[in-house]
């Protein structure tokens, strides 16, 4: 199976100026574990994580007043929708993150996470013993 056919769509998005608790709601009101972080200013996209706010509140930001660009990660690995999901996988774990942004040249198409592999895996395996 393909990253395309695993990925999150359509990605959650927030501006550098967000504050950190409105990240926070955004990610939780879309139950979604990061946010595409998109720089108007043409720095690409990078991501912030669950983590990245737990961090930032365990290390005593305020989290109405510290804004998402002190916290994001711009040295994001991205993935192509047609990587195999144990591509993403090895990248995954080899570079000890979560989540993989999907671009299709300049454009974000998804967020493909552990989760959403594990998700296919556990169908997959699931449907095989049924079928025995």
């Amino acid at each position: 199976m393909l990253v395309r056919d695993a990925m999150t769509k359509p990605v959650l998005i927030v501006g550098p100026e967000h504050t950190l608790r409105q990240a926070a709601q955004l990610m939780t009101a879309r139950r979604v574990g990061s946010a595409i972080v998109l720089d108007p200013d043409g720095s690409g996209a990078g991501i912030m994580t669950e983590r990245d706010v737990l961090y930032a509140i365990g290390a005593g930001k305020n989290p109405d007043i510290e804004l998402v660009t002190s916290h994001i990660t711009w040295d994001v690995v991205y993935a192509t929708p047609e990587w195999s999901l144990e591509e993403a996988a090895m990248a995954m774990a080899r570079g000890g993150f979560r989540h993989l942004v999907v671009l299709e040249g300049d454009e974000v198409l998804g967020i493909i996470s552990v989760r959403d592999i594990m998700r296919v895996w556990a169908q997959r395996r699931a449907e095989a013993a049924l079928s025995i």
